[in-house]
């Protein structure tokens, strides 16, 4: 099992609320990550499409993913917090949802922050898009993170 998926796995469990939504990572890398969220009736809305709430939760994720996977190799000793989410949704959410998330700066950059003042802070942004590979939403979250005593 590499380190991504370890991180992964703990996303899986220590996040309930969007385990509850059904928003799941699925893949974490270095320069980014992925989110689904598959078109169930929970996560709907009084128009038949999938609720607001559910797609910021799945942007959300694959930013929190996506901040993991850039610090892979110290997120066990930092404290990560998004400290700011924006979204804007550009059309209705009719089918499954993949959310790309990638960090606005590269690891090197954030690794050597956390070196000189034990905190880093950076913007990961979000493509959410439709089966049609349509883009519906995107959203920009801002991570502080800082090394843990």
């Amino acid at each position: 099992m590499t380190l991504f998926d370890m991180i992964k796995d703990h996303m899986s469990k220590s996040i309930p609320y969007a385990a509850e939504t059904g928003a799941e990572v699925t893949d974490i890398r270095a320069d980014g990550a992925e989110a689904r969220l598959s078109k169930t009736g929970k996560v709907g809305n009084h128009i038949g499409t999938i609720h607001a709430g559910a797609i910021f939760t799945l942007g959300e994720t694959a930013s929190g993913a996506a901040m993991s996977g850039l610090l892979a190799d110290k997120i066990l000793e930092l404290r990560p917090v998004a400290a700011e989410a924006s979204i804007q949704y550009l059309k209705t959410a009719k089918t499954d949802l993949i959310a790309y998330g990638k960090a606005s700066i590269p690891a090197e950059q954030a690794l050597a922050a956390l070196d000189a003042d034990g905190k880093a802070q950076f913007d990961v942004g979000v493509s959410i898009r439709d089966a049609d590979d349509a883009e519906v939403a995107t959203m920009t979250v801002a991570w502080h993170v800082k090394k843990t005593a």
